[in-house]
Order: structure tokens, then C-alpha cells, then sequence
């Protein structure tokens, strides 16, 4: 007779410190766990707190409300008779550790730490948290006596165990313990161990999930078993955004899986299994020498029962079927989560709305396009009856519970609550005012068309007055210096006037509050450092900073058809040019002209510079065999160190870059991912000198095959 078991796993959209948010969160989502008959679910990671408190993890406060959301959790009666693996900080012996908490009908099981900490890339647990070293060794933790008053518990074991339950075994392993060489779901199921539970607080990053997703299904694959990973979703305090997808792996197969992108706080995902399939899977003569001899974990028991003698009994309730698992392409990731990660910051910065100049570019239109996707989404989830959804959309468009507002029309709500902005100027060329009109028009947003030719004059003429010297353009005989100087007014000064119409534009239209301004430079743009500080560059957030250029392109094709926009093809076909010189018949400013690189060119120093760990010479040879079918040697060389000059001469640029959605592994975020000097000897002159002696030989090399 198979032994049917009901598990859940879930994804909830918990904020930093937000204790008691995060608190409803989860006791919503072990309801919902209950009403679907499991008796085990699972968690995100840090799940009380929130993953992101960074820093706050140092402080005692952080602690001590953790245990009060603990003992709310336990004292609720409606988390009685289901098995709870739950995510929090805990001090033992005066050290931090990132723990699970797996709790029984109001007592305290285990606390089991984190073995291997994430610390790299976005990640850096081991300045709050220690790793838990004593592997398959558990230690007495003494409670705080509000936790005692509770559980009648004085000490509970902390440390690396499993639990045991009267019909099966279940063991933990977190986040950054999958990805390493040695996880432990190895020496779990050769011990014996038939349910995995993985809680983790993993970001979206374009076309990962993939990597994650068979990381997953691999951990049972040889070892059989059931895999149980869950995962937090949204934004909840900063430039990341954690794509839920959770998910139940069985041998190999999955059988469940969640949403990788929504905009709703809590979703619960469950299957129904027969522990036997993994018993059967598990018969292969070389695992069973294999766990014969596999060193054995301390087993805690647990009274309670997995299975139910009903569910046996009963031939309508049946085990979950095989699901295909699904991806999203990298057009849909980025009309998707950007799109959500705006509308958590929207709604919990308690602001009014957007505020975005509109240039008439790819760039500021595919942030536009974005906020689009904002709107259809919030107007899904209220269609949906998502009554979170609800009650934001009417706070963040000014509408009391009263009105009976609920957005219906993505165009009406974006509206409400996106302003856009074309400030033009002598200049700008009708093309892009057009296309800029346009494109607010078919997504709704309030848009203002204004020429700023008095202000830019002004400021020039404060200068004149001051210097008694005139700047010109390079088109009028200016020098590289004047030329460069009168581009950045114009482009600052956009930076000033996004701010007033930002912060007054509700006043005007009889709203409170103000708006959140949005950026739109790209993240080959700001690798280069091809964008002017403290110019519209500078904003409040920006959705495509961790995102390329050629991304961008292919995401503004997709949308034209998917969102039936047939203005986003002018934009494809425009060629990416800032405006802010005059044009005359024989020049007109172009972006990839002015960078003496092709984005494309652009993405490949990114990607080599940060994922590969490349300096210039690295660099230099890696190009040497990639590009030898178009470049010679000598030209590669030529653009390998112009690269490198402008991005060190530039680096300065990305201290005071705008807090941007990160979405690329080659990010040149100076916040935390991407560490490096923002004072460079620009020259590079022993690195740069190695490059050209190598070219000296390879040319000589090929001049002697020719002879």
C-alpha cells in the first residue's frame, strides 16, 4: 500500500524589518497549506525578518523580534497539527547564525544554522552570519523565557540534524548549500533521508533560473527523493528582486512549480506524493553500498504522521502528476520582473506615481514600456480579486476603500499614476518629439511636451557674465571641451527639471504626495561610463540598469506585438543618438560613434571583464580568438584598451549611480556586486604595453606565414 503524503512549499513577497507584514504573510500561507491538506510546509528563507536586512542582522533588536514573531506562530492554534520549517536569526554562544526552525504544534524540534554562506556577487552573509561547522553534531540552545513561557521547553537542539516522523525522514538544506560541490542532500539521502527542504532567498538575474532549476531536479536525480524548495519573491528593500518559482522535485521530476514572477504576496504551491516512489527509486545496488556505510545524522523525533491512513484509503485523492517546467524567455523576464519590482517599491514607498523623461530613445522608452507592463499586471490581479492588490492600487492612484475603486484599464491607471515628460530643445529633432507623444499616448501616461531652450540659455549666459568667456559647439568651432561642457547643461539641467515636475506635478492635478523619478540608462552605458553625472541618469530607481542594450531591443520587439504597441517599431529602427549637439547636414550625433564601440562590443567587455575575471591583457588574448574572423590584431588591441581607458576614467560615475534592478551578471553596480577603485591610472601602461608587445609578435608570426 503507497503511503500518500501532502507537502507545500511557498513564495512570499516579505519585506525588510517588516515584522508584522511578513508575520500575516506567513501564517496566511500556513492556512492555505492546511486547507489543502499538507502536513509539512516549508518557508522562504529568513522568512520572519526578511532576506534583506543586511546590516540590521548586527543589531540585538533584529533578534529579539524575531523570537516575538516565533512565539505569535506558536501560540496560534491554527498552526497546530502540520510540520513548520521556518527561516530566522538566531545568537547561540554569542555568535549569529542564519537558521531554520522547524516547529510541531507549539514546540520548538530543531534549529538547524546554515552550513555555507552566499558571499559573493550580491551576497555577503559572512558579515552578519557565521557558518555552522560541527557537521552532523547538535548542541543544547537555551530559550529566551518568553520562548519557555510558550513551549514549556527550557532548551531545544541546535545544529546539523533530521527529524523523524512516525512514516519518514525529512532533513534541511538552504540556499547556498545546493550550489556547492559537497551539498548535503548527499550524505542526507544516504542516511536515509526522504524529504529535502530547501528555503532560499534567490534573486532573478536574466536566464538563471535555468541553472537553479537543475540543480534542483539533479539533487534527487541519483539520490532519489522528495525536493521541497522555496523561495522569496519581490523587492523587499532594495536592488534585487527574488523570483519566487517554488517548486517539489520528485526523483528527478518535477511535479510542482510556482510562479517565477507576481505581483500577489503569498503563493503556495503543493503536490501530493507516495513516499513510495522514492523507496523503489532508491534500490540501485550501488546507493545501497553506498548508504551502508554513510556516516548517520542525530534523528529528533517528531510525533506526527506525514500520511494519512484516509488518503490511502481513498482512490480519489491521488499523487500529483509529472509537470513540464516551464521558462519564461528573456523578453518576458524582462517585461516581467522589473515590472513587479516597480510596483513593490511604488506601493510601500507610499509615493503617487511615477515621474519619467521621455527622450524619444530605446532606453527611456523601454522603461515606459515596462511601466506599461506594471499596469497590466496590477489590473490582472484586481480582475483576480487580489484584494492586496486592491487596496494598493487605490492608495497609490489617491482613492479611499470608500470610492469602490478597483483599475480596470491599464491605460486609465497608468493615467493615474505615470507622468512622462519630453523636454526638448533646439536641438531635438521632431523624430523623437513624436515618438516620445506617441508612445505616452498609447499607454495612457500624462504627458508633458515642453522646450527648456530658456533655461539651458540662462545658464549659459550666467556664465558668460561670470567668465566673460562664451562656449560654443564643435559645429560652431568650439573646442572638445566647450563642446562637451554645453551637452552637460542640457542633460543636467533635465536632471533638475524631472525633479520639480516630480515633486509638484500631484499638486497640480490635486493629488498628495509626490512622484518617484525614473532612470533609464542601460547597463552597457553605465560600463562605459557613456552617460553625464547627475543627469537624467540621476533618479530614484531605475528599471533597466542591469540590463543591455541588446536585451533591450529584442524586449521592445517582443512588446510591440504582445502588447499591440506598433509605435515601439520607430523606436527599433531610430538610430540611439542623445540629442545635445546641433545637427547639421553632415553630422548627426550617434551614440555608437561617440563611444568608438558597438553595444554589442559593449556586452562582450562586460561580460568578459566581470563573469570571465578579465583584466586588459586576459581580455586582449580571449579577443584575439573570438574576434581574428572580422578585426586584425591590431585593431582589437586598439579597442581592448579603449575600453579600459574610458571605463577607469569613468568609474567614478557609478559611486552616485541610481539604485537600478539587477538583471546582468556583468553589473558594474558599485553598491555591493561589482567592488572595484573609482581612481584608476587611467594610462594602464604596464598592462597596455604587454598588449602591444603581444601584437608586435602575432604580426610578425603572420607576416613570416605569408613570406
Amino acid at each position: 500500500m503507497g503511503h500518500l503524503i501532502t507537502v507545500a512549499t511557498c513564495s512570499l513577497n516579505q519585506w525588510a524589518l517588516d515584522f508584522k507584514g511578513n508575520l500575516e504573510r506567513t501564517l496566511k500561507s500556513i492556512r492555505i497549506a492546511k486547507q489543502r491538506g499538507a502536513t509539512l510546509r516549508i518557508g522562504p528563507e529568513l522568512e520572519i525578518t526578511g532576506y534583506g536586512c543586511a546590516d540590521h542582522f548586527l543589531e540585538g533588536d533584529t533578534y529579539l523580534h524575531s523570537w516575538e514573531v516565533l512565539g505569535q506562530i506558536l501560540n496560534d492554534k491554527e498552526t497546530e497539527g502540520i510540520l513548520l520549517d521556518l527561516g530566522m536569526p538566531v545568537m547561540h554562544k554569542n555568535v549569529k547564525y542564519n537558521c531554520r526552525v522547524i516547529v510541531l504544534n507549539g514546540k520548538i524540534l530543531l534549529i538547524r544554522p546554515k552550513m555555507f554562506m552566499a558571499n559573493d556577487g550580491n551576497y555577503r552573509e559572512l558579515r552578519w552570519f557565521t557558518p555552522w561547522g560541527k557537521h552532523r553534531v547538535t548542541e543544547e540552545y537555551f530559550l529566551p523565557r518568553m520562548i519557555q513561557k510558550i513551549t514549556g521547553q527550557k532548551t531545544v537542539p541546535i545544529g546539523d540534524a533530521v527529524i523523524s516522523t512516525h512514516d519518514s525522514c525529512i532533513g534541511v538544506e538552504m540556499c547556498e548549500e545546493l550550489f556547492t560541490p559537497n551539498s548535503p542532500h548527499i550524505g542526507l539521502s544516504l542516511d536515509g533521508v526522504e524529504i529535502i527542504t530547501n528555503s532560499s532567498g534567490s534573486h532573478h538575474e536574466l536566464r538563471k533560473l535555468h541553472t537553479r532549476i537543475e540543480l534542483i531536479k539533479e539533487a534527487t536525480l541519483k539520490c532519489g527523493g522528495i525536493y521541497l524548495y522555496a523561495n522569496q519573491k519581490g523587492c523587499d528593500g532594495d536592488r534585487l528582486y527574488y523570483d519566487g518559482c517554488a517548486m517539489i522535485v520528485v526523483n528527478g521530476q518535477v511535479v510542482a512549480q510556482g510562479a517565477q514572477f507576481s505581483i500577489g504576496d503569498v503563493e503556495v504551491v503543493t503536490a501530493t506524493i507516495d513516499l513510495e516512489d522514492v523507496r523503489s527509486f532508491r534500490t540501485n545496488c550501488s546507493r545501497g553500498i553506498q548508504a551502508s556505510t554513510a556516516p548517520s545524522f542525530h534523528r529528533i523525533e517528531a510525533d506526527h504522521a506525514l500520511s494519512d491512513g484516509r488518503l490511502e484509503d481513498n482512490p480519489a485523492i491521488r499523487p500529483t502528476t509529472l509537470k513540464p517546467v516551464f521558462y519564461h524567455t528573456p523578453e518576458e523576464e524582462i517585461s516581467l520582473g522589473p515590472a513587479c519590482w516597480l510596483w513593490d517599491y511604488l506601493r510601500r514607498s507610499k509615493t503617487s506615481g511615477f515621474f519619467l523623461p521621455l527622450s524619444g530613445g530605446i532606453d527611456s522608452c523601454a522603461t515606459a514600456t515596462i511601466v506599461a507592463s506594471m499596469c497590466r499586471l496590477v489590473v490582472k490581479s484586481c480582475g483576480q480579486g487580489d484584494e492586496q492588490t486592491i487596496a494598493d492600487a487605490r492608495h497609490v492612484a489617491g482613492e479611499t476603500a470608500e470610492s469602490g475603486y478597483i483599475p480596470t484599464d491599464p491605460q486609465e491607471f497608468a493615467h493615474r499614476i505615470f507622468h512622462t515628460c519630453y523636454m526638448g530643445t533646439k536641438n531635438s529633432s521632431s523624430e523623437t518629439r513624436a515618438r516620445a507623444k506617441e508612445l505616452a499616448e498609447t499607454i495612457g501616461s500624462y504627458h508633458i511636451d515642453l522646450n527648456m531652450d530658456t533655461v539651458v540659455a540662462a545658464m549659459q549666459m550666467l556664465f558668460s557674465l561670470v567668465t566673460g568667456k562664451t562656449a560654443n559647439f564643435r559645429a560652431h568651432g568650439g573646442s572638445n571641451v566647450e563642446n562637451l561642457a554645453l551637452q552637460n547643461i542640457q542633460a543636467r539641467l533635465r536632471m533638475v527639471i524631472a525633479y520639480v515636475f516630480a515633486q509638484l506635478l500631484p499638486w497640480v492635478r490635486g493629488r498628495p504626495g509626490s512622484l518617484l523619478v525614473l532612470g533609464s540608462a542601460n547597463v552597457d552605458e553605465c560600463l562605459r561610463g557613456y552617460f553625464t553625472k547627475y543627469d537624467c541618469s540621476s533618479a530614484d530607481i531605475n528599471p533597466i540598469g542591469g540590463i543591455s542594450k541588446s536585451d533591450l531591443r529584442r524586449f521592445i520587439a517582443y512588446a510591440q506585438l504582445s502588447f499591440n504597441m506598433p509605435i515601439l517599431e520607430s523606436f527599433l529602427d531610430a538610430t540611439p543618438t542623445a540629442e545635445l549637439e546641433p545637427m547639421t547636414e553632415t553630422y548627426v550625433q550617434s551614440d555608437e560613434v561617440d563611444m568608438g564601440m558597438t553595444y554589442d562590443e559593449l556586452t562582450e567587455f562586460g561580460r568578459l571583464r566581470k563573469v570571465q575575471k578579465c583584466g586588459p591583457y586576459s581580455m586582449f588574448t580571449k579577443l584575439v580568438h573570438l574576434w581574428s574572423d572580422r578585426l586584425e590584431v591590431a585593431e582589437i588591441a586598439v579597442k581592448v584598451k579603449r575600453f579600459f581607458f574610458y571605463y577607469s576614467i569613468n568609474r567614478h560615475k557609478m559611486t552616485t549611480l541610481t539604485p537600478a534592478y539587477h538583471a546582468e551578471s556583468y553589473s558594474p553596480d558599485d553598491n555591493r556586486f561589482d567592488l572595484r577603485p573609482f581612481l584608476y591610472n587611467a594610462s594602464w601602461a604596464w598592462q597596455f604595453e604587454r598588449i602591444d608587445r603581444t601584437v608586435l609578435v602575432i604580426q610578425k608570426e603572420q607576416a613570416e606565414k605569408k613570406d
